[in-house]
């Protein structure tokens, strides 16, 4: 290769990726690759040592190796249900948050222009306010002037009042419909953004091959363009399910009634605030992160790899949630 380089009069180069055309690229990403490390990846290596330390603030650390995953996995009665019970919250919010947000902006993309907007709006407006899940609290009051009990009451279904959020029968159902409501908004905006930037001209190509269907249409056309927003929303699912902990304390409180709700975010809290036995908190967030961490980033590879042989790829671009075709 070195004496044809050099018949050609030609030298090879070392390729040198800060003297390239995207020099400008790692330069402006340099100020979030400093921030990422100190912010993200110093705090979790520093979890992962004192994990193996007794540490409660005061005194200084101890060496105790593995004792405290042995002590939190055998003698914590507590950690393996909120461990079930975030499972528990993940399979049920995640998939079903992230299929209702699909189908809701389908629907409300065939709608009028300013229709659309409003519901759009009206649908991401939990998301905009942090503590707007607290009206649930008003219609699922203990008393007997909540919305649900004062319907049952009136309609002779019950004879007293229900404590929802303290009923081990009905906590669990409750929490994961508020946590539904609650968790919708970005993937919805995200997927209205996509479907309003699909390319029309590729319904007019399809028309053209024979898709009759909006069904079809939806299968063969919207939904592989929407790839990229599509694996977006679920990765912003997966991280919320994962996560959840503050819906928890604040309508079920800490502990709830027998554990019945309690997640690892939530147990964590107790843990850290009230115990002081911070390497619960350093085990427990290394757990949901390389739950939500894996599982996105399975998704991300299996989602990323186009099909051979269909000749498009679609983009996403988080400036504004829109979406461009390539």
């Amino acid at each position: 290769m070195s004496s044809n380089s050099k018949g050609n009069g030609r030298s090879l180069k070392k390729y040198n990726p800060l003297t390239n055309e995207n020099s400008a690229f790692y330069i402006m990403m340099l100020p979030f690759i400093l921030l990422f490390f100190l912010f993200t990846v110093l705090p979790v290596l520093s979890s992962v040592g004192l994990s193996l330390f007794e540490y409660d603030m005061i005194s200084l650390p101890k060496w105790h190796g593995f004792n405290n995953y042995l002590r939190m996995f055998v003698e914590d009665e507590v950690f393996p249900k909120t461990i079930l019970n975030t499972l528990k919250f993940a399979v049920f919010t995640g998939p079903v948050s992230f299929l209702l947000a699909f189908i809701l902006a389908w629907f409300i993309c065939e709608l009028r222009p300013l229709p659309r907007n409003i519901l759009s709006f009206m649908f991401y407006a939990p998301t905009l306010v942090g503590n707007a899940y607290f009206v649930w609290q008003i219609i699922f009051s203990g008393d007997n002037y909540g919305y649900a009990n004062n319907f049952l009451l009136s309609m002779g279904f019950i004879s007293e009042g229900i404590n929802w959020f303290k009923n081990t029968q009905y906590n669990m159902i409750i929490l994961i419909i508020i946590q539904l409501w609650s968790s919708m908004g970005v993937s919805f905006l995200a997927d209205i953004a996509g479907l309003q930037n699909v390319n029309p001209e590729m319904y007019e190509a399809g028309a053209i091959d024979g898709i009759r269907s909006r069904w079809h249409e939806l299968w063969y056309i919207t939904l592989p363009s929407m790839r990229d927003i599509l694996l977006f929303g679920a990765v912003m699912q997966i991280q919320a399910t994962f996560s959840i902990g503050g819906i928890i304390t604040a309508f079920a409180g800490y502990p709830s009634v027998d554990n019945s709700v309690d997640t690892i975010v939530s147990h964590l809290g107790d843990v850290a605030t009230v115990r002081y036995e911070l390497f619960h908190t350093k085990i427990g967030v290394k757990l949901c992160s390389m739950a939500g961490g894996g599982v996105s980033r399975n998704l991300w590879n299996f989602f990323r790899t186009a099909p051979a042989g269909t000749g498009q790829a679609v983009t996403c671009s988080t400036s504004g949630m829109g979406l461009r075709l390539k």
